[in-house]
């Protein structure tokens, strides 16, 4: 299938896209050259300076977003470029930053955070609630990245990138993940699973660095299809469009020669397909 270049922005490490279904817009960021953009068809691409590394950025039911940087969990508003720190559960964790972040499919959000040098298996997971209440719900990651959430809300399903391991939850009502279990482990050679999402089908989309590509994987772990893109770092992906039917992919430059950026010249690129199935339309924050 076609892929497309839709952003030609050359992010050091684009990531974190989010289809907003009331703005019909795709957010994503760039955490290291410390941006965000804003997507919408057939209008020019905004763009915004954040004041801290930012990993995620998610519209909010009370207007505005909210967002995992390298200083903890701040309320944003774009067109202001306001960034309100409001909690960091990691002060004790120096070298730690938030990076991917999704809301579950009542609202809550679960923010992942890792080591920013990716050395300590130093990463956790955090459920952040309504009324802005964050618990600790997983740790002992080395690069967390995720989560995404099963059509039915009772499965979650997370990457801890650095170990090329998916892991599958089971998800409480009370939004607690138990049960942790390997859904999938990659070897030398296919990449490190990255960004993720779920498609209505129930099956994930998994972008993999230093893959050059896409996987798309069943409930069970078992490998359906693989959508190669023509860069080396493909980092997060979503579902998008008015009819959820395009899927939506960032991407990274940093770390790579210049003799790679000759061959892949929309490194750190936002690209876009047409996969052949649909996706779930994602929730804002409820907070």
């Amino acid at each position: 299938m076609d892929v497309t270049c839709v952003a030609d922005v050359k992010a050091l490490l684009g990531e974190g896209p989010h289809w907003d279904p009331e703005a019909a817009a795709l957010t994503f960021v760039d955490i290291k050259g410390r941006r965000a953009f804003r997507w919408r068809d057939g209008r020019p691409l905004e763009e915004f300076s954040t004041p801290y590394r930012v990993g995620s950025l998610i519209p909010r039911a009370s207007g505005g977003h909210i967002a995992g940087t390298d200083r903890g969990i701040a309320a944003v508003d774009l067109e202001l470029e306001r960034f309100d720190l409001l909690f960091d559960p990691e002060e004790d964790r120096e070298t730690n930053r938030f990076n991917d972040a999704k809301v579950d499919r009542v609202g809550r959000l679960f923010a992942g955070t890792m080591d920013d040098e990716e050395r300590a298996a130093s990463g956790a997971f955090y459920r952040v609630d309504k009324n802005l209440t964050c618990r600790r719900v997983d740790d002992g990651f080395k690069v967390t990245n995720g989560p995404a959430f099963s059509p039915d809300g009772k499965i979650m399903y997370a990457n801890d990138s650095a170990l090329q391991v998916t892991y599958r939850y089971d998800l409480t009502p009370d939004g607690t993940p138990i049960n942790r279990r390997e859904l999938a482990r990659f070897g030398e050679g296919e990449g490190y699973p990255d960004g993720l999402t779920v498609d209505a089908e129930g099956c994930l989309w998994i972008a993999f660095w230093d893959g050059w590509c896409l996987r798309r994987l069943s409930p069970a772990g078992e490998r359906l299809t693989e959508l190669r893109v023509p860069v080396q770092r493909p980092t997060s992906c979503a579902f998008g469009g008015a009819a959820l039917d395009r899927l939506f992919i960032t991407s990274a430059r940093i770390g790579l020669e210049e003799k790679d950026l000759a061959s892949q010249p929309y490194a750190g690129g936002l690209f876009m397909c047409s996969p052949g199935v649909t996706g779930i339309a994602e929730l804002p924050f409820a907070g």
